[in-house]
């Protein structure tokens, strides 16, 4: 016989809300697709390493799927109806789609947006060098990482050079078995007396984080940087470029290896650029799915809209970043082939009218360092979507504070559907902290609220997230699409 639950038993189920993983909730029917959403994840990371690389395997699954530019849309000089779907590629670096509902557009948008870039080591303008029989190549890190993670791994040469005919050329060096890799060494611990004495952030400079190119002269004893025209010789002979063209190049250094399970029961992840890649490939599967994509019926009552951002890394600056006009463009663009006697109050009106998931990671509470962390409100591995209400550094700064209502709002949604959800503050107050870009769309005048995947070893080259976190991520996405 079941024993009988105590009043106070009955009272702590009724008003205490218990956090559990989500492995121990999941039916087992659903453990099959849990596997395989995490399968058709791994490859798509692993083919869309930077920002440039995600945003063209998406684009060509857009068009796959029926999505029009919605320039294309504009040159028509035909009114979008429900159904339509529209897309527009800002410069191969970011992306936003719509999927047009039945509403009318002044009715606001569901909207969930994610940034597609990732932290790295970018190559200077004039970058080639010789030293010490060795040609190397200048960097400069792009985002905020650890200096010494990024020394003694294999690293891939991915990004774009113009050759002298103004032809652009698709650089990716590292990825395919055969390939040759990329290294940033490090100084042997025989001889690091002097640097183990350092700080952690001065233990490698970001100076001293350059590639190593080759190390064969060229043969010719009138040469005098033989090694460096060795270099820029295959370059050459594969690219067809000279030195000047490292000028206008995008060449990005990414870690070499692909994304791996992790753990004896494969229950994780691990891969480079989870930030914010988890969150930007269950955002778009998620509106994929809300315009009907894989021969899906229905056409979404609201409007629903998938933005993908560059430079979150390094503040969403530049006319790819979120803190573009592009955005708030692409939704005038639709305002305008969707309202009668379109005037700029309807965008203001459909801006102030919507709601945006932030789909951005949160710090994983980790064992290893639990003292950085507040127990109570960290995110965990495995427990389901991290609703953080703020971000910002110490006292909320630089972030975006959600509304209670959209917070609860939000909290009803995913229960209704059957989401797991958690808390997800990063870290202890004073411990430090970050922004997302929330806090963009929160200026234009849209409810958001930060919601994303919790991430262990953040910024690493190889970070660590659970399958059950991205299958809810998606999950909730859609449901929010769709309900919000």
């Amino acid at each position: 016989m079941e024993e009988q639950k105590t009043e106070g038993q009955r009272l702590a189920e009724k008003l205490t809300f218990e956090i559990k993983s989500c492995w121990e909730t999941i039916e087992e029917k659903d453990r099959d697709a849990v596997a395989e959403f995490a399968e058709q994840y791994k490859k798509f990371i692993d083919k869309g390493k930077t920002e440039r690389e995600f945003n063209a395997e998406c684009l060509s699954i857009l068009k796959e799927e029926g999505f029009i530019d919605i320039e294309t849309a504009l040159s028509r000089g035909k009114k979008l109806k429900a159904g339509d779907k529209v897309y527009q590629n800002n410069r191969g670096k970011s992306l936003v789609f719509a999927a047009v509902g039945r509403a009318s557009i002044k009715e606001g948008m569901n909207i969930v947006g994610a940034h597609i870039d990732s932290p790295r080591i970018d190559l200077k303008t004039n970058p080639l060098y010789e030293d010490g029989g060795f040609a190397i190549f200048d960097t400069h890190y792009y985002g905020g990482i650890k200096h010494y993670q990024w020394t003694t791994i294999p690293l891939a040469m991915h990004g774009v050079v113009f050759n002298k005919n103004g032809e652009k050329q698709t650089v990716c060096v590292g990825e395919k078995e055969g390939d040759p890799v990329f290294v940033i060494t490090d100084l042997l611990p025989h001889l690091a007396q002097d640097q183990m004495q350092k700080k952690a952030n001065e233990f490698v400079r970001g100076e001293e984080l350059d590639v190593i190119a080759g190390s064969e002269p060229f043969k010719d004893e009138k040469v005098k940087e033989k090694v460096k025209l060795t270099i820029l010789n295959l370059l050459h002979h594969t690219y067809g470029v000279v030195e000047e063209n490292f000028a206008s190049a995008e060449i990005e250094f990414v870690p070499a290896y692909r994304s791996r399970d992790v753990g004896l029961d494969r229950s994780l992840i691990g891969a480079y650029g989870h930030d914010d890649r988890c969150c930007a490939y269950t955002a778009f599967r998620a509106a994929l799915e809300r315009a009907g994509a894989g021969g899906r019926s229905g056409i979404p009552e609201k409007t629903a809209v998938c933005l993908l951002t560059d430079k979150e890394e390094i503040g969403s600056m530049g006319n790819t970043g979120a803190q573009s006009r592009f955005f708030e463009n692409f939704i005038a663009y639709l305002c305008s082939q969707s309202v009668e006697n379109y005037s700029d109050i309807d965008l203001r009106l459909a801006l102030n009218r919507s709601a945006m998931l932030s789909a951005d990671v949160n710090a994983a509470y980790d064992p290893n360092f639990g003292d950085v962390f507040d127990k109570k409100t960290a995110s965990y591995c495995g427990k389901g979507l991290a609703l953080s209400k703020y971000t910002g550094a110490r006292g909320k700064v630089g972030g975006s504070d959600a509304n209670a209502e959209f917070l609860q709002k939000v909290q009803a949604i995913l229960d209704k559907h059957g989401v797991r959800w958690q808390f997800g503050n990063l870290g202890k107050v004073d411990k430090g902290g970050g922004g997302t870009i929330a806090q963009y769309a929160a200026n234009l005048g849209v409810d958001a609220l930060d919601c994303g995947i919790p991430v262990l070893s953040m910024h690493a080259p190889f970070e660590v997230i659970s399958k059950i976190d991205l299958w809810t991520a998606y999950r909730g996405y859609a449901a929010f699409l769709k309900d919000a």
